[in-house]
């Protein structure tokens, strides 16, 4: 069996949700399942997506929030059983797909400009 019959038999296996069109500049809310022993909750984390890597079942995303005044990074794989939901909060209008300048940034030079709709 060759290679890209293995990666394309895993593929079809994996069962993708389906989530709402987002990119980088987006603030997005990602509920989130986390399970602690026999107990199952869900959190959410807010933050603004960096980047987004790959297509199809490997896919993931960034997304970066500011807690207690520490940049919280977490990436999240697009096919991964344990999101829930994710939802658009706020549409923003960068001109790169990936915005790892962010990081240097603090306050209101942070702030991402809200697309025009």
């Amino acid at each position: 069996m060759s290679k890209n019959a293995i990666i394309q038999f895993v593929e079809d296996q994996v069962a993708i949700k389906e989530f709402p069109r987002f990119k980088a500049g987006d603030t997005i809310t990602v509920t989130y399942k986390i399970i602690e022993g026999n107990k199952e909750r869900l959190q959410k984390f807010q933050g603004v997506v960096l980047q987004r890597v790959g297509e199809g079942p490997k896919a993931t995303f960034t997304v970066r929030k500011i807690s207690n005044n520490i940049g919280v990074e977490r990436i999240f794989p697009v096919a991964s059983p344990f999101i829930e939901e994710i939802e658009v909060n706020k549409v923003g209008s960068v001109r790169r797909a990936r915005i790892f300048y962010l990081r240097g940034l603090r306050g209101k030079k942070a702030r991402i400009k809200e697309a025009r709709r």
